[in-house]
C-alpha cells in the first residue's frame, strides 16, 4: 500500500467545487424533497464509477415529517424542470431521496462510512446587495427555500471527497462508503436510514459541519454534546360556537393549546442536565366572534442526554392532553423528528487529528464538548459503535457572513477544500493505525 505523507488539493480544483455548491444554492430543497440535488450527485458518483444506491434502498426504516403527497409532486415536478437527471429522480419517487455510494476496492481492510447533509430550509433568502449569494447571482430560486446552514457545501465536499478519492483507487483497500443524507433539519432523516443493511459492515463512521462558530483555519477533530431531541406537530380539535349567541357551546381549542403552551414552558430543569423547550409556531381562530375549533402548534424539547429528553417527552404528553382535557377537547400528538445524544470516540478523534495536521489547517483541536444544537447522524454513530466500531463528528471551521439559519447566511468556500483534504488525509491515516 502507497505509503501517503499529505494529500492537499491544487487551488484551482476550488472553481470545480464552487460551481457545484453554487448550482445546489440557487435550487434549495427542504427534506424529503432534495429531488434534484439528490439525482444530480447519484448521476455524478455513477460516472465516477460508484456502486449507487437510492430510493427505498436507502430509507429503510421509519421517515418522519415527510411533507404531503401534493407537496412531494409539486416539487418532483419542479425537480424536472430544473434539469434533474430522469434516470435517478424516478427512483425517488415519493421523496426517497437518500444516496449511499459505495466504492468496494476487492481488497481485504475496513469499511469506512462518510455522512454529508444536503437539505435546506424553509427560509427566504436575502436580496440584500451586500448578500454574495445575490451579489454573485447564485441567490435562491426556489421561492421561500435557502440552504441557510451550509449543507450546499456539504453536498459539495461529499462530491469532491467522491471524486479526488477516485485518483487513489489503486492505494485503497476495503471498501468506502458516502453517505448523501436528506431531511437533517428537524432531525428526520437518519432514523430512516440508519436501518437500512447498507450500513451493517460500516466499522468507522464520520461526519462533518461547517461553520457553527468555529473560526476560519480551525478544526475540532471529535465533538460531544449535540442535545437529544424530539419535534412534535400539535393539534387541538374542539367545537365551534357563535361567541356572542351560545359560547357555553363551544369547546374552545385555542384556549387549550395556550394552556398547553404556558404549562410547557413551565416544565421544571432536570438534574441530570440541561434542557430546551420551545413553542415556535401556533395558529388559532378564524373570526373574533367564533370560538376557535382547531389550534395547531409546533414544538420541540432538547435534553443534554437522550435519558433527559426521554423525561421530557413523557411530560410533554401528559401536558398536551391534561390541557386537552380541561377544556373537554381531543388533541392529537405527532412526532416529526427525533435525534438522540452520542459522544464521538476520542480514539478516532486522534486519527482525524492526526490527518487533518498533515494538511494546511492552522489550528487543531483533537476533542470539544458542545452544549448546542441537535444532529441525527447521531442514529448512524450508535449503529456504528453498536456493532463494535468507531465514530467521529467533526467541525471545520468558516468565517459566516451571518449566523446559521438567517436569511444572510453564507460561508467562505475554500473551507470546502480543506475538509476533503481532512478525509482523504483521515482514509490513509485509518489503514496507518490498523
Amino acid at each position: 500500500m502507497f505509503d501517503l505523507k499529505s494529500i492537499q488539493l491544487d487551488k484551482d480544483y476550488l472553481q470545480t467545487l464552487s460551481a457545484w455548491r453554487r448550482d445546489f444554492h440557487q435550487y434549495p430543497e427542504v427534506g424529503w424533497l432534495e429531488f434534484r440535488t439528490s439525482s444530480i450527485i447519484a448521476k455524478f458518483l455513477h460516472e465516477w464509477g460508484y456502486d449507487v444506491k437510492v430510493g427505498k434502498e436507502v430509507a429503510v426504516g421509519e421517515r418522519l415529517g415527510v411533507p404531503e403527497q401534493k407537496i412531494l409532486d409539486e416539487y418532483y415536478e419542479l425537480a424536472q424542470q430544473n434539469g434533474a437527471p430522469q434516470q435517478w429522480l424516478e427512483k425517488m419517487v415519493g421523496g426517497y431521496t437518500g444516496v449511499i455510494a459505495t466504492l468496494d476496492t476487492g481488497k481485504e481492510g475496513p469499511t469506512i462510512a462518510f455522512r454529508v447533509d444536503i437539505d435546506a430550509l424553509p427560509i427566504t433568502e436575502s436580496e440584500d446587495s451586500a448578500h454574495s449569494p445575490q451579489q454573485l447571482g447564485f441567490r435562491s430560486k426556489n421561492n421561500g427555500f435557502m440552504h441557510a446552514c451550509g449543507h450546499d457545501s456539504h453536498a459539495t465536499i461529499g462530491l469532491g471527497f467522491a471524486q479526488q478519492l477516485m485518483q487513489y483507487k489503486d492505494q485503497l483497500i476495503g471498501k468506502i462508503k458516502i453517505i448523501f443524507q436528506p431531511a437533517e433539519e428537524g432531525v428526520r432523516g437518519a432514523n430512516a436510514i440508519v436501518e437500512s443493511p447498507l450500513l451493517d459492515d460500516v466499522q468507522y463512521i464520520l461526519a462533518m459541519h461547517i461553520g457553527t462558530g468555529i473560526p476560519k483555519g480551525t478544526f475540532v477533530a471529535g465533538t460531544d454534546g449535540f442535545l437529544a431531541s424530539t419535534k412534535y406537530n400539535v393539534t387541538f380539535t374542539g367545537l365551534a360556537s357563535h361567541a356572542g349567541a351560545y359560547p357555553e357551546r363551544g369547546k374552545n381549542a385555542l384556549l387549550a393549546s395556550a394552556q398547553a403552551t404556558l404549562a410547557l414552558h413551565s416544565m421544571p430543569p432536570h438534574s441530570d442536565g440541561v434542557s430546551r423547550v420551545n413553542v415556535g409556531i401556533l395558529r388559532a381562530g378564524e373570526g373574533r366572534n367564533v370560538i376557535p375549533s382547531i389550534a395547531e402548534m409546533q414544538l420541540e424539547i432538547r435534553g443534554e442526554t437522550t435519558e433527559v429528553n426521554a423525561f421530557y417527552e413523557e411530560q410533554v404528553e401528559h401536558i398536551i392532553h391534561g390541557a386537552a382535557a380541561m377544556y373537554n377537547i381531543e388533541a392529537t400528538i405527532e412526532k416529526v423528528g427525533h435525534a438522540i445524544s452520542v459522544p464521538s470516540d476520542t480514539k478516532l478523534a486522534h486519527i482525524l487529528a492526526k490527518a487533518a495536521r498533515k494538511t494546511t489547517i492552522e489550528e487543531v483541536i483533537e476533542y470539544r464538548n458542545f452544549k448546542a444544537g441537535s444532529e441525527d447522524a447521531t442514529f448512524l454513530m450508535q449503529k456504528v459503535q453498536h456493532n463494535g466500531g468507531q465514530a467521529c463528528y467533526s467541525i471545520i471551521g468558516t468565517n459566516l457572513a451571518a449566523g446559521h439559519h438567517h436569511e444572510r447566511f453564507d460561508i467562505e468556500e475554500d473551507d470546502m477544500l480543506s475538509a476533503i483534504e481532512i478525509w482523504l488525509n483521515t482514509v490513509f491515516q485509518i489503514y496507518e493505525e490498523l
